[in-house]
């Protein structure tokens, strides 16, 4: 059974920082393309930062400089650094692990919620 569970959210003030945690169990982590996504109230789903398998990462413009995307091999567990927050980074977090071969697949973490406000 695939899981992969997030955790390191919470209340943080604006310029503060966190770190996003997505433990996997039941897949090799760094054997797919993962992602963090976010979903704001009134938003689209949004995608974060992703990591290939060969380790090159993206970032969208919104994120980029701020947030740091990476995989520890030998824990299983990607993460996500977030700092620099401002109030419009507020959304609930989710982790995705994709891959194309030898079917399309895909699993998703239940996400952790991020609150940037003083």
């Amino acid at each position: 059974q695939v899981q992969l569970v997030e955790s390191g959210g919470g209340l943080v003030q604006p310029g503060g920082s966190l770190r996003l945690s997505c433990e996997a169990s039941g897949i090799i982590l760094r054997l797919y393309v993962m992602g963090w996504y976010r979903l704001a109230p009134g938003k689209e789903r949004e995608l974060v930062a992703t990591v290939t398998s060969g380790g090159r990462t993206g970032y969208a413009d919104s994120v980029k400089g701020r947030f740091t995307i990476s995989r520890d091999d030998a824990k299983n567990t990607l993460y996500l650094q977030l700092n620099s927050l401002k109030p419009e980074d507020t959304a609930v977090y989710s982790c995705r692990a994709g891959a194309n071969w030898p079917r399309p697949t895909e699993y998703w973490g239940q996400g952790t919620q991020v609150t940037v406000s003083s």
